[in-house]
C-alpha cells in the first residue's frame, strides 16, 4: 500500500509536504541495526533526517519529494533545528 502525502498532511498538521526539492548532499552512517541519512537541499540551511533498515540510493543531485516535519536534536547541550522526515521519494 502506497502513502499518499495529501492523507498524510490531513491527519497531521505539523506534516509538510514538499515537491522536486534538490539534494545536495547525503550522508549514510551506521548507527546500530539502523542506517541514519542525512539529506541537505538546496536553499535550506537545516537537516533532513531519516533512518531505514539498509543503505537507501545515493539521492545528491535528485530532485525529491518528501513529507516531514520540524523538530528539536540536542547535541552537547545545545539544541539544533532538524526535519524529520515521513516520506521521501524521487521527483
Amino acid at each position: 500500500m502506497k502513502s499518499d502525502p495529501k492523507k498524510l498532511v490531513d491527519k497531521n498538521q505539523n506534516l509538510i509536504h514538499s515537491e522536486m526539492m534538490k539534494v545536495v548532499s547525503h550522508v549514510q552512517r551506521d548507527q546500530g541495526e539502523w542506517i541514519l541519512h542525512t539529506v541537505m537541499v538546496e536553499g535550506c540551511d537545516v537537516p533532513f533526517k531519516f533512518k531505514r533498515k539498509g543503505n537507501y540510493q545515493n539521492l545528491k543531485g535528485a530532485r525529491v519529494n518528501m513529507t516531514y516535519y520540524p523538530e528539536t536534536e540536542k547535541v552537547a547541550g545545545i539544541d539544533f533545528e532538524i526535519m524529520k522526515v515521513v516520506r521521501i521519494k524521487r521527483g
